[in-house]
């Protein structure tokens, strides 16, 4: 199963337009999935394929694939036509200055552009229209789905130097380091992704053929950025996956089982955006979660089990991740039952 994993407070975001228009969550929960009771819980979590589930499920519910975030529907069949389109580019850059045109051509209150300038370059979203509040979920699935792609579209992750958000820091925003980059700016006048001009040049690799596969995979390949199966990161994720938490390798050992160099392996997992420590801590974590919320096992067992020496290690780690203890998270799910 894969434990990648997406906070709940994302779910409840993109059930808010469901509900308030009137309709009945019920159903679209039953779809995707994904258990009422954890929406009550700000530390749970749910799997990618869950998310897509949900994504989808609000899009027909909605006919909108963006979530009722802007005054103008984009209607579902609008995200696959948008790749088919840009299977045609011959580069990122282009794909990119299309790719804008295209949201701003379906977007009222929004507008998106790519900016270019020496070594650094933008992907940048405006609001259009004031109101009392910004609507932060829609800048959070316009840069999720503009990074996706365009990473699709080169068949690589491309790295985000700086991301801005034309919004305040959201009590959340510790996600934001696992979504976009560990440098993060708020309260700025634009919301923007800063990555280096160089990828700019990059081929577009995807054609005809695979934007159907693509597409039928569609929103899970995009939802925690650009996963490439075949990436180091992938590689070393699936080889943790398929041991023991306690038995895991070091990082000297990867790079020997993946015949590299420590420092090339480093630079590969760096250009990925996804460090070893944070490759092991989101699994632990994740695994953390699923064993507390699905298993019997005690606290400790559990912290024995993912290869902790000690249940305050433990403890610790797991406060780091979700700002509760083993424990609190247990007992907050019990009384939510």
């Amino acid at each position: 199963m894969e434990k990648n994993s997406i906070s709940i407070h994302f779910v409840n975001s993109a059930l808010h337009p469901v509900a308030q228009r009137g309709f009945d969550i019920s159903p679209v929960l039953l779809e995707s999935g994904i258990d009422p009771t954890l929406l009550q819980l700000p530390q749970s979590r749910v799997t990618a394929d869950h998310f897509s589930a949900l994504w989808l499920a609000v899009a027909r519910c909605l006919d909108d694939e963006f979530f009722g975030q802007d005054s103008h529907r984009m209607k579902v069949g609008s995200f696959a036509m948008l790749c088919r389109t840009l299977v045609h580019c011959k580069t990122l850059k282009s794909a990119l200055v299309c790719m804008m045109r295209f949201f701003n051509l379906l977007l009222d209150d929004y507008h998106c552009s790519i900016k270019s300038e020496g070594q650094y370059s933008q992907i940048v979203i405006e609001e259009q229209m004031q109101h009392p509040q910004p609507r932060i979920f829609g800048h959070e699935t316009l840069l999720i789905m503009q990074h996706g792609i365009a990473c699709w579209l080169v068949g690589r992750r491309i790295p985000i130097l700086i991301a801005g958000f034309a919004y305040p820091e959201p009590d959340y925003s510790e996600e934001y380091h696992l979504m976009y980059s560990p440098e993060l700016h708020f309260d700025e006048a634009t919301t923007s992704l800063t990555f280096d001009s160089q990828y700019l040049d990059l081929p577009v690799i995807q054609n005809e053929r695979t934007v159907l596969a693509f597409i039928r995979a569609a929103p899970a390949n995009i939802v925690l950025k650009y996963k490439n199966n075949s990436s180091f990161s992938a590689t070393i994720r699936k080889m943790l996956r398929a041991m023991p938490s306690q038995e895991w390798p070091d990082f000297d050992t990867f790079a020997l089982k993946l015949n590299m160099t420590r420092s090339t392996l480093r630079r590969r997992l760096e250009e990925e955006g996804q460090p070893f420590q944070m490759i092991k801590d989101q699994l632990r974590r994740d695994l953390a979660i699923h064993a507390l919320s699905h298993t019997t096992q005690s606290v400790m067992e559990i912290a024995t089990t993912l290869g902790f020496a000690e249940p305050s290690a433990f403890h610790r780690a797991f406060k780091k991740w979700t700002s509760i203890t083993p424990g609190e998270f247990r007992q907050r799910l019990d009384i939510k039952k």
